[in-house]
């Protein structure tokens, strides 16, 4: 299938592994230019260099921030003033009880799962606007409707995201610019991969035992039992990001494995 993404730019943040990587490679499989983003340069010229290695003609460049301040996206904006497309991706998550969260932890998460995506949808929503085309796409999570009690500050974030995502999208009436949101499931990224080992490594049994234990006990809801794949997720984000989904704005789409027992 044609995206019909040649000669689009896209900025996707937190993409030097995981889910934003494998988002990044797709849009340049599709003939994206791809701004690459992580917390250090040398994460960034890693990613850099594996997605040269893959395809040597792609249009890739890259610029290191970890979104703790606003001066984190100032940098990125004075250096891509520009984007067609913008994939807010960047975000941290950590078990704990929600006795033990100390205000720092909320504001931190806060900071770096909610306003990175506010502050750069600010700068780039309206040249997109004046531009009459434009992507901006939350991955958000089904924590959002689904709140993990295990990190209750998490969820929060990805709730606020859903909001941000629709009312940003009621902006864009009547243009080509669309808003949208992505609620992956739990996906095997390289964070969930050391948890399932652990978790193997704890209980004394492989790691297959583990991830069906987890989905046994914890996420008994899924339909399809297992982790999905980073690339199942890139799927969804990329056809989102390109111009076939023209019709589809201020949704919340989700690609959880039925995790949430909605029809809807």
């Amino acid at each position: 299938m044609n995206t019909h993404l040649q000669g689009k730019t896209a900025l996707v943040t937190g993409s030097t592994g995981g889910i934003g990587f494998a988002i990044a490679r797709q849009l340049l499989q599709e003939g994206a230019s791809v701004i690459i983003n992580g917390r250090t340069q040398a994460r960034v010229d890693e990613a850099i260099s594996r997605l040269k290695g893959e395809y040597p003609e792609a249009s890739v460049h890259g610029v290191a921030a970890n979104f703790t301040s606003a001066d984190e996206v100032a940098a990125i904006t004075q250096q891509f003033p520009s984007v067609d497309i913008l994939i807010n991706n960047v975000g941290i998550f950590e078990p704990k009880q929600f006795t033990e969260i100390p205000d720092e932890d909320w504001l931190r998460f806060y900071e770096v799962n909610v306003l990175s995506g506010v502050r750069l949808s600010r700068h780039y929503l309206s040249r997109m606007l004046e531009a009459n085309w434009g992507r901006i796409i939350f991955i958000s999570s089904e924590s959002a409707i689904n709140i993990p009690e295990e990190m209750i500050h998490y969820g929060m974030t990805k709730t606020a995201q859903l909001a941000v995502s629709r009312g940003l999208a009621e902006l864009t009436r009547g243009t080509n610019v669309t808003v949208n949101a992505i609620l992956p499931g739990p996906t095997r990224s390289e964070g969930v991969g050391d948890f399932v080992a652990s978790l193997a490594r704890e209980k004394g049994v492989t790691t297959e035992e583990a991830e069906a234990d987890f989905f046994r006990t914890a996420r008994p809801s899924s339909i399809i039992q297992r982790f999905a794949t980073v690339d199942e997720i890139a799927n969804l984000v990329t056809y989102v990001a390109s111009p076939l989904s023209s019709a589809t704005n201020g949704a919340a789409l989700r690609v959880d494995g039925g995790v949430f027992k909605s029809a809807f």
